[in-house]
């Protein structure tokens, strides 16, 4: 693990805002963070801080996919303010924690600038974390469609929770 470069530093932050909106960069990865590097290339790959992974680095289209830990960061620090979030329906949080798929019929809000294969935070109505993924439909589609899968979910709170447990 090293300290990343101003300059990549400043291009981590700057594909988080350009991917998320605003200045989600900055809330996401402070001064602190660690990166390991790409053997091979010598490119960022992972971004890490105090000990957990946030995200990594695609080097297939140069976006972050961001951990449980990284979604966690920025919806706690952000609150009712996260973009690309998808409120689920009462009864459902379970499923998804457990890293379920999230189906049209279980949304309950979905913000419109969601386009398909975004990366998103599926919270409860109290905008508690569930699970971060990547959407299948748009976000208007989310809220008035009643068939099919809405965002296919890769990691739910359970996993962290299962994870920190056995450390």
């Amino acid at each position: 693990m090293d300290k990343p470069t101003l300059w990549e530093l400043r291009r981590i932050r700057g594909v988080a805002n350009y991917q998320f909106g605003g200045q989600t960069g900055r809330v996401l990865f402070p001064k602190g963070v660690k990166v390991t590097r790409s053997q091979r290339t010598g490119r960022v790959r992972l971004i890490i801080y105090r000990g957990k992974v946030l995200a990594t680095l695609r080097s297939s289209d140069g976006l972050l996919s961001l951990t449980i830990y990284g979604a966690k960061r920025l919806v706690d620090r952000m609150g009712s303010e996260t973009p690309l979030t998808v409120k689920v329906k009462e009864g459902f949080e379970e499923f998804i924690k457990e890293g379920r798929s999230l189906f049209a019929k279980h949304v309950l809000e979905a913000d419109p600038a969601i386009r398909p294969r975004s990366e998103v935070f599926i919270v409860d109505r109290y905008g508690r974390l569930l699970a971060v993924g990547k959407a299948v439909l748009s976000g208007v589609e989310m809220t008035s469609f009643r068939l099919g899968l809405a965002v296919k979910v890769r990691k739910g709170v359970c996993e962290m929770e299962r994870s920190s447990s056995q450390a």
